[in-house]
């Protein structure tokens, strides 16, 4: 049952409060051990951030990705194991880059959204006590980004009542927002005074960023193997793995097609020193590739330009090639095909938009029109709508538009990510 007491707050005086908020200390520093000893990540997080009471301005808790904000009053009302789920809540939402993620974004929906991004993870790998308040938390989301989220709500606004699905566990706050009763003439630094919640530029924010990125790999490091949840080891991967620019990657996929087959009319030297014969390879000059445009809405017409034509640069390299390029959604249109010889330059093909996303139908197409590539391109957000297609038919690379943050993996062949110039 829902304690909304837990979110109301009486007056005390200055003795009281400071008394309180010693108490309330003890609490706070008994959680964070009890987070290190049962969830090493999170301790090792936990350690890291500031613990800063601030009765003042702040109603339950929040934080800037330094300091852990909290109300003395809401925090003295749960128990230590609640107040282990609630910093665990604070330091996701660093973790998951929340503090500038909403952009242009209602602030309430995105604010809900990033809840149930926050919760679901929490509930799901058992982290703490929940408070006894309706939080926002559904099942249903889970593996979304809060973008994603965000979307559904929005679409729904219209039919649903926020305040029956849950309630905000803590302050999400614009730290670059002016706030009323805390002009810029009266800046607070990392929470310190008694002004009002501090605020930070937009730079101030990204070398937050950077330290929490850092944060996050150390206490990795510290907690040790098998004791950093799943999605945060991935998070952590894509962070400090090497990663092949997408154009290489082109680059040697397309180069790999002139790699036709074997052939005794021109043996292979390495056997020679066992006197054995091995059948040597075969080139065949020609380049023969087909490439599909995922137009369903999240792909924009300048990067699909961008996309061209760098393909256009890796082709001008080969004395002959044949592409098939046509646009998707759900289904294959605008097919076209360019030559070394016929005078044509890619860049200047009619890309056209469409909506829903359906990869298979770039296969049905293939296998109707009798097409076997030597190598398919698909330039896509990597969301198809049921399978990725069809493992067996010919080689595939997908070249990924991360969407929301979301960097997916293809099941079959290989995978690569587009990133802006």
């Amino acid at each position: 049952m829902a304690d909304e007491t837990l979110l109301e707050h009486e007056e005390l005086s200055e003795e009281a409060l400071a008394a309180l908020q010693n108490d309330v200390k003890e609490k706070v520093i008994t959680a964070r051990v009890g987070l290190l000893l049962r969830h090493p990540w999170f301790g090792n997080m936990a350690t890291r951030l500031r613990v800063q009471p601030c009765d003042g301005w702040c109603p339950t808790a929040a934080t800037d990705g330094r300091n852990l904000f909290y109300n003395s009053q809401f925090f003295n009302k749960l128990t230590t194991k609640q107040i282990e789920f609630v910093i665990a809540h604070e330091i996701l939402h660093c973790v998951f880059d929340h503090i500038i993620r909403r952009e242009e974004r209602n602030p309430q929906l995105y604010n809900v959204a990033c809840d149930y991004k926050v919760n679901n993870t929490l509930v799901r790998d058992k982290i703490g006590d929940v408070p006894e308040i309706q939080i926002y938390q559904d099942f249903k989301y889970d593996g979304w980004t809060s973008e994603e989220i965000y979307d559904e709500l929005y679409e729904q606004a219209d039919k649903i009542d926020l305040d029956e699905l849950g309630k905000m566990l803590d302050e999400h706050v614009d730290w670059e927002k002016e706030q009323e009763g805390n002009s810029s003439g009266n800046k607070q630094k990392d929470g310190e005074g008694k002004g009002g919640r501090p605020q930070y530029t937009r730079e101030e924010l990204e070398k937050i960023r950077d330290e929490i990125k850092e944060n996050m790999i150390s206490a990795a490091q510290g907690a040790g193997a098998g004791n950093v949840p799943g999605e945060i080891e991935r998070m952590i991967k894509d962070l400090t793995e090497p990663k092949m620019n997408w154009r290489e990657i082109l680059q040697q996929q397309i180069q790999s097609t002139i790699k036709n087959d074997f052939t005794f009319a021109r043996p292979s030297r390495k056997g020679w020193h066992m006197g054995a014969v091995l059948p040597g390879q075969n080139f065949d000059e020609t380049i023969d590739i087909c490439i599909a445009l995922d137009m369903s809405g999240s792909i924009s017409d300048e990067q699909a330009r961008v996309f061209l034509s760098e393909i256009k640069g890796i082709m001008d390299q080969y004395e002959d090639y044949r592409i098939k390029l046509w646009c998707f959604d759900t289904e294959v249109y605008n097919e076209d095909e360019f030559s070394a010889d016929d005078g044509r330059d890619i860049t200047e093909y009619d890309i056209k938009g469409g909506g829903g996303t359906d990869f298979d139908c770039n296969w049905n197409y293939m296998k109707e029109h009798d097409i076997q590539p030597k190598k398919f391109i698909m330039f896509t957000d990597g969301m198809p709508w049921n399978s990725w297609g069809d493992p067996d038919y010919c080689d595939t690379v997908f070249l990924i538009h991360s969407v929301y943050g979301r960097a997916p993996e293809a099941p079959f062949g290989v995978t690569t990510y587009y990133e802006d110039a």
